[in-house]
């Protein structure tokens, strides 16, 4: 923006002092012709009639012609001549003399191009008249003693554009000047916000990360500062939070093991039976919310991890039940038992509910893209979304072996966001259900 208005001003500068330039010089030949008609009238009036031949010739010039007749040649009143007529006043010291002048530009037709030039000079024909400058013709009429007329006619082209290094050199020094203002300015302001920018990603993707320097302006300043404030309470906030559902969840252990042995000790009946499978169930929610604190705390540090080395274990595990579409090795930075329990939720699910999990691998311009997909009877369409909300299930028993507790979905999906990517779910044309996995490749 600065080079832009610098060089905005610079060209009206420039095209006002070129105007101003070309009005001095047309100014003083105009000036120099009227003072040296002057002259020419005070030696005609003085000298004899038979000398006025030679005085007229010896004034002559190829651009200045000077005649004598019986009538004005120029034009009473030009308002675009009046200083050409002080001048001449000026130099007669006679201001009731019959004095007039004419300025006015002579449009010249333009040149045709000579026959028989070869027409490779075309070009070079049209730009000399492309550059020619229409010249300007002045008329004076100066009324001599006798009651004759001195008419002078001169013609002078407008001088064309002309720079020099010496006129140059300032506007050089100028643009480099701000050329360097501005690019300190660019990096005094843009280094900050460049560090702000990772700052706030490194945030996203739930990364302790050390306060960030305050340099830059004021106002880059006070931005870091709010920055490294909220950064502070999300992460107390956060662990608060985690550290209280950690810490209910391990409580609740106790009382629900003695709950089972107190549920051991009693005849089996109908009730005692019935006992056990919600205490069972209650065991397992709370094994579950622990894995949940757990992965929500990202305590567990990052590692460069071929991704299609981690699927095809992941893939091997489950005994023939999912497939791997061969693929070369694709490096990522990660947390690898984090994403391992993520990626394994995922392809447990597919099993669980679609009999076998297809998964693929694909790389874009800084991305994984993995997709797991099955053959079931996917979900409906309203429920893609809400199947990763905590506790939420697929199917609506209350059996471990085919519901869990509805936190594997919830637990894949926190994992995957704290590495900076996303997961969804969609239905396949031919039936079915498709997780697919976005990750940055980059550090996390």
């Amino acid at each position: 923006m600065l080079l832009l208005a610098l060089a905005i001003t610079q060209g009206l500068g420039l095209l006002l002092l070129t105007d101003e330039r070309n009005r001095a010089v047309r100014a003083a030949l105009g000036l120099e012709a009227a003072g040296r008609a002057a002259n020419v009238a005070l030696l005609l009036d003085d000298a004899p009639l038979g000398l006025r031949p030679s005085i007229l010739r010896s004034a002559d010039s190829p651009l200045v012609r000077f005649t004598v007749g019986p009538e004005a040649e120029a034009p009473h009143d030009s308002s675009d001549a009046n200083f050409v007529l002080g001048q001449i006043r000026q130099i007669l010291g006679d201001p009731a003399r019959d004095i007039r002048a004419d300025v006015h530009a002579l449009v010249l037709p333009p040149i045709p191009m000579p026959e028989g030039m070869p027409a490779t000079m075309r070009p070079m024909h049209e730009a000399m008249m492309a550059g020619r400058t229409d010249p300007i013709e002045m008329t004076l009429s100066i009324q001599l003693a006798g009651g004759e007329w001195l008419n002078v006619r001169t013609m002078f082209h407008r001088p064309g554009l002309q720079l020099s290094p010496q006129a140059l050199l300032p506007l050089l020094l100028m643009v480099l000047a701000v050329v360097l203002v501005a690019w300190w300015t660019a990096r005094r302001v843009v280094g900050p916000m460049r560090v702000l920018a990772i700052g706030a990603d490194r945030l996203g993707r739930g990364l302790d990360t050390e306060p960030l320097p305050m340099t830059g302006p004021s106002e880059v300043r006070d931005t870091t500062r709010a920055f490294n404030q909220m950064k502070d309470r999300l992460t107390r906030f956060v662990n608060e939070r985690t550290h209280m559902l950690a810490a209910l969840s391990h409580d609740l252990r106790s009382p629900l093991t003695a709950m089972r042995l107190r549920i051991e000790m009693l005849e089996e009946t109908e009730d005692s039976i019935r006992l056990k499978a919600l205490v069972e169930e209650m065991q397992a929610m709370v094994e579950a919310t622990l894995e949940f604190a757990r992965g929500v705390a990202k305590t567990e540090p990052t590692a460069t991890v071929d991704i299609t080395a981690l699927l095809g274990d992941l893939v091997s595990d489950t005994g023939g039940c999912a497939s791997l579409a061969p693929t070369g090795p694709i490096y990522a930075t990660i947390r690898p038992q984090a994403l391992n329990r993520a990626l394994r939720n995922l392809i447990d699910n597919a099993v669980r509910y679609g009999g076998i999990a297809n998964v693929t691998l694909a790389q874009t311009p800084g991305t994984t893209v993995i997709s797991i997909a099955d053959t079931g009877p996917g979900l409906p369409d309203d429920q893609l979304e809400e199947v990763f909300e905590p506790f939420v299930r697929f199917e609506q028993s209350r059996s471990r072996d085919t519901g869990g507790v509805g936190l594997g979905l919830a637990i894949a999906r926190t994992i995957i966001q704290a590495h900076g990517g996303t997961v969804t779910l969609c239905n396949t044309p031919d039936g079915g259900l498709e997780a697919v996995v976005r990750l940055p490749i980059g550090a996390v």
